[in-house]
């Protein structure tokens, strides 16, 4: 007997996501297949689009997949995954702001080499371009 599910390519249409990246969701542990078919085809439940939607989100709020691999894993024990996210959250805030103040600093450091650009500086064979300081 054919067990009820959507084979992989069917779910890659519905949810507009490559086949390749579901099967790394499955080797991950993201996306668990309900079974395979006679012919040994991968099949995925109707809730797999739900969660591929979760995962989608996640990541654009830039969660790495193994933080996202967390918050489904309490979901899977049976609990919310509220705190979790919440506190995935609040570090990305803290890692966004880091990355905040390295922009930040870049832009000094492009600025100060900016300001004393040379279109036209000195040929010197010791360096490539003498304006870089290297």
């Amino acid at each position: 007997m054919q067990s009820i599910g959507m084979k992989i390519g069917v779910l890659s249409r519905r949810s507009g996501m490559t086949v390749k990246t579901l099967r790394y969701y499955e080797e991950l542990g993201l996306l668990p297949a309900i079974g395979r078919s006679e012919g040994g085809y991968r099949l995925f439940a109707e809730e797999s689009l739900q969660r591929l939607e979760f995962i989608r989100r996640l990541k654009t709020l830039g969660l790495s997949l193994e933080e996202i691999q967390g918050c489904l894993a309490v979901h899977d024990a049976g609990d919310l995954p509220c705190g979790d996210i919440q506190r995935q959250l609040e570090r990305q805030i803290g890692r966004i702001d880091g990355q905040i103040q390295e922009l930040h600093q870049l832009r000094k450091e492009l600025q100060g080499l900016l300001a004393g650009w040379q279109s036209h500086p000195a040929k010197d064979s010791e360096v490539i371009c003498p304006n870089l300081r290297v």
